[in-house]
């Protein structure tokens, strides 16, 4: 692992919300490629999602990125414009963030989400019911869909539920663990949100039921780290399919961009580089960049 010398990028391991960052980040944190590694391997080692690695690697192979190759880690994820409380999901950056209280710093995971089709919902729901060891009983447009699959799977290596599962108040829709950890980053599910084995483990043992569940999509995020002033620009749910598709994505203009940093409190007391903020909505890395200056 080693920095790579740059002028805004806080690199932690879970998110931390900018108002709480102690210290100006200087570095990117970028990983050298082993030998047998794979962009999919690379995300794993750091709690990453694939297409978040990728958006922010748009030149290197996913499959065969090269041994010795460095690959940029988009660790520092500025939190979501939305009320800190209970878990807060972003569909644009496909991370959730889980906040313990209205003054403590969010930590966030990576997340499997809803299909082009299937896209999971935004909108505000709640926790339900905490199930260990669960039991997946397909929906019923599933199985016309899949007829072949048993009216219920219980808990075991075949259960796409995995260990951990988070019931929700929209029907059928679960935040739970995977059989399959290579779909977390992804747009693959029916709508549910899935995370790592690992992550949905440390997670459920730190929501509980009645925790508010907010569903946004922001692939614009804004943020003070000190007293600078940092921008995060995703790919669009869309240019998110045509990244794991090709690795490249056709531009969607963000015509509220200029205006949203203008009215974002504090902003009128730093100069905002104009043109550093056109190249970052341009290549939507999803890395949080210092604008200010």
């Amino acid at each position: 692992m080693a920095l790579i010398p740059l002028a805004g990028a806080l690199t932690l391991p879970w998110a931390v919300s900018a108002a709480h960052a102690e210290a100006e980040p200087a570095s990117f944190i970028t990983h050298r490629v082993s030998d047998a590694e794979t962009l999919m391997d690379v995300a794993r080692q750091y709690d990453l999602g694939f297409v978040e690695l990728r958006a922010a690697n748009p030149a290197v192979d996913p499959w065969l990125p090269g041994e010795g190759r460095q690959v940029v880690l988009p660790s520092l994820h500025l939190e979501p414009a939305a009320e800190r409380n209970g878990i807060v999901v972003n569909l644009a950056d496909q991370r959730l963030y889980f906040f313990a209280g209205s003054r403590a710093s969010a930590v966030s995971f990576p997340i499997g989400t809803g299909r082009a089709g299937c896209e999971t919902p935004t909108g505000t729901t709640h926790i339900v019911s905490k199930r260990r060891n669960p039991t997946w009983v397909p929906p019923a447009s599933i199985r016309a869909a899949r007829p072949e699959l048993p009216a219920a799977i219980p808990p075991g290596p075949n259960n796409p539920l995995g260990a951990y599962a988070l019931n929700l108040g929209w029907e059928n829709y679960v935040i739970h663990g995977t059989n399959r950890p290579e779909g977390i980053g992804r747009r693959v599910s029916h709508g549910c949100l899935r995370l790592y084995p690992e992550d949905i483990e440390r997670l459920f043992d730190l929501v509980a039921v009645g925790n508010r569940v907010a569903v946004l999509d922001q692939p614009v995020k804004l943020g003070w780290i000190g007293r600078q002033l940092y921008l995060e620009v995703h790919p669009s749910q869309r240019q998110a399919d045509e990244i794991e598709r090709s690795g490249r994505f056709s531009p969607e203009p963000l015509p509220y961009l200029r205006g949203m940093i203008e009215s974002y409190p504090g902003a009128d007391n730093v100069n905002v580089d104009w043109s550093l903020v056109d190249r970052v909505a341009q290549e939507r890395l999803g890395l949080a960049v210092r604008i200010s200056r």
